[in-house]
């Protein structure tokens, strides 16, 4: 696949087919993603790859905290508001989701979005990306360069992925269940596998901000 191309086309996938991707595409992916850049070549991203029983597993703890009612405990909070502009995105992009599976009362709109997020979307497998904790946002920057280059390299396989918050609400319960030391920072989940290309959800494709929006040239 062209550069640009993939670029152009990846697209957040929120649902897929039971296939398991194999490890050794698993890996070429992973192969490609370690060339992302960092600042001074510091490379601050770790990776644990889940799938199978530890998946399953996982899903069942993070399940157990959420039906008890237990706040979210992200270690990266969502912003309290947005600007003006940034609201308006983000409400089209809820409203473009719930259209795409087609519902429309609130009550009917909140049990659609679980099913849709239910056992992370069907994907048979999760990435996380920690880093340690001693890191600053600079680190935590270079995350979001390999999180990105990870996404390209699995379109260019035809593995779909989607970058996910709500997978990472209860850090603990993932850092206990995957072995994962309290001194690593979970920054980010992303869920993997092969898209399926009948589910509702996956019709709906986000538009993009004009250049004139946003790019200011000063010559």
């Amino acid at each position: 696949m062209e550069l640009i191309e993939g670029i152009k086309t990846r697209r957040s996938i929120r649902a897929y087919k039971s296939t398991l991707i194999p490890k050794d595409t698993l890996e070429r992916i992973l192969e490609a993603a370690r060339w992302s850049p960092s600042y001074t070549n510091t490379q601050p991203w770790e990776v644990v790859v889940v799938s199978g029983g530890k998946k399953d597993e996982l899903y069942k703890s993070l399940t157990k905290m959420a039906e008890a009612g237990v706040p979210p405990n992200r270690e990266w909070p969502q912003p309290k508001s947005w600007p003006p502009e940034l609201e308006k995105r983000t409400k089209e992009f809820f409203a473009g989701r719930l259209k795409a599976i087609g519902v429309k009362g609130e009550e009917e709109q909140k049990n659609a979005l679980r099913q849709v997020n239910a056992n992370f979307n069907g994907a048979p497998c999760i990435i996380f990306l920690f880093m340690d904790r001693t890191l600053t946002t600079w680190s935590a920057f270079d995350v979001g360069l390999f999180a990105q280059t990870l996404c390209l390299a699995a379109h260019s396989y035809g593995i779909g992925s989607c970058l996910q918050a709500g997978i990472i609400n209860y850090p603990d319960v993932i850092r206990e269940t995957l072995g994962i030391a309290k001194t690593k920072l979970l920054v980010l989940g992303i869920i993997m596998g092969y898209p399926d290309a009948e589910a509702p959800i996956n019709s709906y494709r986000t538009g993009r901000a004009n250049l004139d929006e946003f790019v200011k040239w000063c010559t």
